[in-house]
């Protein structure tokens, strides 16, 4: 079911998108060649709690930890490890802050020290690829206009988008209906209303879109190694347009 948030649900939601925001802030100033991604866990564990908040991921269908941290070619859902960040990396870093109940996801993929010059293009075209999507999140567009937004400019630069995994409604609970596909025709889909909470997460491949799961069950990975990026926004949908609650630039 679909549902249309209420202004105080909302305005939970802005406060949880803050702390997030604040936490990835928190986070970038820790991405260097010799940490671990299960530093980086715990820190962004502690924080939250420290805030009053709780990682809403952990203990969502048993998934063990309080970020997803995927490296390189890993595409979505990658375990937090006690392997050493390695220059010329790039990890993509995915939380879900619950605070008071509002529920805020965003993903940012960073580079690790000096990252060579495609994978610093793979991650310009991701972001952008986002923006070019929320751009489209308004009241009376489609789900179409969003993912075709996505696909055509990705597929121009050269780059693949990964079909099978997509956005998301979000709140109360951390995945709700609709999915959002990052890839598809204008005009066609559902139309979007005024109230409603979604992310907005496309997965930038420099190769092939196709991917394979991990023996853990959870984690995606590109078929040919390639890297991918990710970079994400939860998003209202309003009259005077889109509204990102984990707004990085602010």
């Amino acid at each position: 079911m679909i549902t249309r948030k209420s202004k105080r649900e909302i305005e939970k939601m802005k406060a949880a998108g803050d702390l997030l925001v604040a936490c990835h802030k928190e986070v970038a100033k820790m991405i260097k060649p010799g940490i671990t991604t299960m530093e980086i866990d715990k820190f962004v564990e502690d924080y939250l709690a420290k805030h009053g908040a709780t990682p809403e991921q952990k203990g969502f269908s048993d998934y063990p930890y309080a970020i997803c941290a995927s490296i390189n070619d890993e595409i979505c859902h990658g375990f937090p490890r006690e392997e050493q960040l390695q220059d010329g990396d790039i990890v993509t870093i995915d939380m879900v802050v619950n605070l008071d109940g509002g529920l805020a996801d965003s993903a940012w993929t960073y580079a690790v020290g000096n990252v060579d010059e495609k994978g610093l293009k793979l991650m310009e075209v991701a972001k952008t690829s986002l923006y070019k999507g929320i751009e489209q999140a308004q009241v009376g567009k489609r789900l179409g206009d969003i993912g075709h937004a996505i696909q055509t400019y990705a597929e121009g630069e050269g780059f693949s988008v990964v079909r099978d995994f997509t956005g998301h409604g979000i709140g109360p609970t951390i995945h709700e209906e609709p999915h959002i596909p990052h890839f598809g025709l204008p005009n066609k889909g559902l139309r979007l209303k005024e109230g409603m909470v979604i992310t907005i997460e496309p997965m930038i491949n420099e190769g092939t879109w196709q991917s394979q799961m991990d023996s853990n069950n959870w984690t995606a990975r590109t078929i040919d190694k390639g890297r991918s990026a990710q970079y994400e926004h939860t998003v209202v949908i309003t009259k005077e347009g889109p509204v990102l609650t984990t707004d990085q630039e602010q």
